[in-house]
């Protein structure tokens, strides 16, 4: 199979709308990786958290005059199945998921490694 053109593709947006009924499904895209569980693993950070690192880079950047490049993250991810599974627990909800073809140049796994950031800012996210 391959991936309907027109669906959004940010999985935990996609999980929990797909759980209201505003989807009638949600794709997995590809099952086959070198992961425990054969699907992606991605570091999902809260947007709360990605705010709270852009304002203590920018106060670096203001204190320091340095700029650079710093990842932010958790340092740990959370397999396409995992969000999935907790997307079910949390609505209470077990809507259709349809296992697809993966997406042309994802890579198994995405884990920031925000070492730079923490230790130049502080950063710790909440």
């Amino acid at each position: 199979m391959s991936r309907p053109a027109t669906l959004p593709t940010h999985l935990i947006t996609r999980a929990l709308k797909t759980s209201l009924g505003e989807y009638d499904k949600l794709f997995v895209y590809g099952t086959d990786y070198p992961t425990p569980d054969g699907t992606c693993i991605r570091d999902y950070i809260h947007v709360e958290d990605l705010a709270g690192a852009h304002t203590v880079a920018l106060d670096y950047l203001m204190e320091t005059g340095e700029s650079g490049v710093m990842n932010c993250g958790y340092g740990h991810g959370f397999s396409v199945r995992e969000v999935v599974e907790a997307a079910h627990k949390v609505s209470g909800v077990s809507f259709n998921v349809e296992e697809i073809n993966r997406r042309a140049g994802d890579p198994p796994a995405l884990i920031a490694d925000s070492t730079q950031l923490r230790s130049r800012t502080g950063w710790s996210p909440r």
